[in-house]
């Protein structure tokens, strides 16, 4: 156990409890971090995907998109490496009925249908793999994006809003499918909300804006108990800017995207990288979302009232541009200690 580790145990007499809301590639990387370092991670993900394996699961079955939720249960399971494996296994292009789905997607889908809902099938599957610490589905019912853009034409869909190539202006969530609760506001369980309440840090990102992290804010009762926890809220920004969401986007400029759609300033603490993406490493075949590197605006965060930790956060590797989750997980668990039990003005 590190000595930052010791000091939180002592300081709190429990592991510290960390929530990390998002989406993407990014959540499971500091979600297993954060295991690794002995917190007490609660992963709260978007159900607003409708691309890929996900996507198609989806579209033939009134279920959450699985995809997400399948990776954050992998990064916190404590099953053998076969288990994972076979749980993570992605069907090969020439079988062509699974063609391109991972069992872990189908296996989520199947257990929902069993238990009359995803949100009770995750809390079964963390039993059976032995998950440390909590994953919850933002909503218990699958959601679609919404945006509107500068031009002020919308589009519905996280896939379209992206490839339409335009600025966006903000973004909503709907209820997907048709059904008793069709119409409703989006809510999320209360188990989500008490364990915001509950956290000492709440985690935003990393991932995609628009696509990762607003849809999970953008659910009314998920929002407010972000704007009401007391814990310290940390917002990861991304390395680099992307196509169809962030060109040009500076980390300022993501937090005033965050605090606009909420109405209200929330976030305390912001993660920037300075270490420099070398010229000519990313691989754009393979990662063609990426724009450039998220330039920084220190004076506008602090003059937001945000805490600036800036610091070598880069892994470079496969050719693509991640955060270092043992890093950024160190950070974190840093603040935690800071912070302690004292709470946001």
């Amino acid at each position: 156990m590190s000595e930052i580790e010791s000091k939180l145990r002592v300081i709190h007499g429990r592991r510290p409890k960390v929530v990390v809301i998002g989406g993407g590639t990014g959540l499971p990387v500091i979600v297993k971090s954060l295991h690794e370092q002995d917190a007490d991670v609660t992963a709260v993900v978007t159900v607003a995907d409708d691309g890929g394996s996900s996507g198609v699961i989806r579209n033939y079955i009134n279920v959450v998109p699985p995809g997400d939720i399948r990776n954050v249960l992998a990064a916190l399971s404590e099953q053998p490496d076969l288990y994972l494996d076979l749980f993570q296994y992605r069907f090969k292009s020439d079988d062509a009925f699974f063609s391109g789905h991972a069992l872990g997607n189908l296996i989520i889908a199947a257990l929902a249908e069993m238990r009359g809902g995803v949100f009770g099938a995750v809390q079964e599957l963390s039993k059976i793999l032995k998950v440390d610490g909590h994953v919850y589905p933002a909503s218990k019912q699958a959601l679609t994006l919404n945006a509107e853009f500068t031009d002020g034409t919308t589009l519905a869909g996280e896939a379209e809003i992206t490839a339409a190539g335009k600025h966006i202006r903000r973004v909503w969530v709907t209820q997907t499918y048709e059904g008793p609760a069709h119409g409703e506001t989006p809510a999320a369980e209360p188990e989500v909300v008490q364990a915001i309440m509950d956290a000492d840090v709440v985690v935003l990102g990393p991932g995609s804006l628009f696509t990762s992290i607003l849809p999970n804010l953008m659910i009314h009762n998920l929002g407010d108990a972000v704007l009401k926890t007391k814990a310290e809220v940390i917002y990861i920004v991304n390395i680099m800017t992307q196509k169809g969401e962030t060109e040009g986007f500076t980390d300022a400029d993501h937090v005033r995207v965050l605090e606009r759609h909420l109405g209200k300033k929330f976030v305390d603490t912001v993660l920037v990288n300075i270490e420099p993406v070398p010229a000519n490493y990313l691989d754009r075949d393979r990662y063609v979302e990426i724009s450039t590197p998220v330039q920084s605006d220190y004076a506008s965060l602090r003059s937001m009232g945000c805490r600036v930790i800036s610091s070598d956060f880069l892994e470079l590797r496969d050719g693509g541009v991640f955060h270092d989750g043992r890093k950024v997980a160190t950070e974190i668990l840093n603040l935690a200690l800071q912070v302690g039990s004292q709470r946001r003005g």
